[in-house]
């Protein structure tokens, strides 16, 4: 019995030593864990090559930051959503154009395009967006630059052109914007050599967000100088927050290609809601080309995500771009940026439940019945403007004359404008729900009251019902229909982080 209960005693204190051996051992892990950790958080990232303002080649910043670049690197996935993405569609190589997948056409799939578009150059070619890492080649392989001959202006924002422009311009950065703008696009196009990177964005020092494109520069301040604030530098006086949204805005705007030197400007002097910008352009006569069929001098919406978004409920409670499209998430200690930039509707879980406490499934349809119902609106605000056209070309070959069709011309270039403005905006009304809403709703009356002018010729127009009195059209030359001659306009876009 009692060599029994010594054994016992024994083996009881055995396991007990195990254990604390056990639990010791896993102290130790969990403070050397503990220690890792801190020190990852210490130090977000080890300093493997020096980055200077001239390192433009993202693979070279991918050293330093590997967890961002491979994320960076994903930006080559195609994943449609129901409104925004697209999906690789194979082609056959050329000599001309070596890609073997490509999106797929909007032409294709919405045939009225060719007819809001007729002369222009987006007529012949225009599909849907593809992530950050497409942007350059599929700039550079449309057949727009076919039919059209695109200036320099187009690669500020389809390549990484801080280095490219601070070279041309003598370490002068506006001087090398402005000397490459003028250029023409073949040309412009062998001075660059990477989409957009790293250092279009960061400052190669300290990482902190930067602005490095000239046409933001200029049209942040002119926007807040029409605000009553003069001399705005964005870098030194925008906070972080700010900054999360101005890099994404330096490119998902609205632009034109200014005077004959093919100055790329934002125009925002105004403000940047669509009526300040139909009054800029009426004011300076701007026009991206003459339709076709109509005459109508009419203006080509580029990507105004940016503007649309700062009508949003999403601006106004202060929550940036890169909130939604490039989240914040942890790799072990770190807390970082998802580079994947994307689509929310891809990424739910971080961008959208970190702030909505909603089923993934239940904010998924949210966003698709705001889009459901600006997708209807479309629609039919693209019916609204194709029987104003039809009308307008059933018109001229009536033998009615740029006198008769002032009004309706007027009236087309501001309702096409309004239409382009929702479709070419990469987010189906998601951005701003209720501005698309109204835009489009406004869209449709325009072409109504163009319709009327077509048949009453001294038809008196509402421009803006919500805004400002009846008035009379502006005075303006008017370039006969036929051929659709282009303007100063821009023939760019293709390529965008859609929703």
């Amino acid at each position: 019995m009692e060599a029994s209960r010594t054994r016992r005693r024994l083996m009881l204190l055995l396991a007990a030593m195990v254990l604390a051996a056990g639990a010791a051992a896993a102290a130790a892990a969990l403070a050397v864990n503990i220690m890792e950790r801190k020190q990852e958080a210490r130090n977000p990232f080890y300093r493997v090559v020096e980055l200077t303002d001239t390192t433009e080649d993202p693979a070279i910043w991918g050293k330093n930051f590997p967890l961002q670049y491979d994320d960076y690197k994903r930006t080559v996935d195609m994943t449609r959503t129901k409104y925004g993405g697209s999906e690789a569609v194979p082609r056959e190589p050329t000599a001309n154009d070596p890609r073997t997948v490509t999106a797929q056409s909007r032409l294709e799939e919405d045939p009225r395009l060719k007819t809001f578009w007729a002369g222009y150059a987006f007529a012949t070619d225009f599909r849907e967006e593809r992530g950050h890492a497409y942007v350059l080649e599929d700039q550079l392989f449309t057949e727009r630059q076919h039919v059209t001959k695109q200036p320099g202006a187009c690669v500020h924002c389809h390549a990484s052109v801080y280095v490219p422009y601070k070279k041309l311009g003598e370490g002068d950065l506006i001087k090398g914007f402005e000397k490459m703008n003028a250029m023409p696009y073949p040309e412009a196009r062998k001075l660059v050599q990477h989409p957009v990177a790293c250092i279009d964005c960061h400052d190669s020092e300290t990482m902190q967000l930067r602005v490095t494109r000239p046409g933001f520069l200029e049209g942040i301040r002119a926007l807040k100088a029409s605000q009553g604030v003069q001399n705005y530098d964005v870098n030194k006086q925008a906070t972080r927050q700010e900054m999360r949204t101005y890099v994404c805005g330096q490119c998902h705007v609205e632009y034109y290609f200014k005077g004959p030197e093919k100055r790329l400007t934002y125009p925002w002097a105004n403000g940047i809601k669509i009526e300040n910008i139909l009054t800029y352009y009426t004011e300076n006569g701007h026009k991206d080309w003459v339709h076709a069929e109509t005459g109508a001098p009419v203006l080509k919406a580029q990507h105004p995500e940016f503007e649309m978004y700062n009508q949003g409920i999403h601006a106004r409670s202060g929550v940036a771009c890169a909130d939604c499209h490039m989240p914040y998430k942890r790799e072990g200690a770190l807390k970082i940026s998802d580079h994947h930039v994307r689509s929310p509707l891809l990424n739910v879980n971080r961008a959208c439940q970190t702030c909505h406490n909603w089923t993934e499934a239940e904010l998924t349809q949210r966003v698709t019945t705001i889009q459901d119902r600006t997708f209807e609106l479309r629609n039919r605000a693209m019916d609204a403007m194709i029987a104003l056209i039809g009308d307008m070309k059933a018109a001229r070959g009536a033998g009615k004359t740029d006198a008769d069709l002032k009004t309706a011309m007027e009236l087309q270039r501001r309702a096409q404008f309004m239409v382009d403005f929702v479709e070419a905006e990469n987010s189906m009304g998601f951005h701003a729900p209720e501005e698309a809403a109204r835009i489009l709703g406004i869209a449709m009356d325009m072409a109504r009251q163009g319709q009327l002018a077509v048949r009453q010729p001294d038809f008196t127009p509402n421009l803006f019902p919500s805004t400002t009195p009846s008035v009379k059209p502006t005075e303006r030359e008017v370039t006969p229909p036929p051929g659709g001659a282009a303007g100063s306009g821009s023939q760019g876009g293709g390529s965008g982080t859609g929703h």
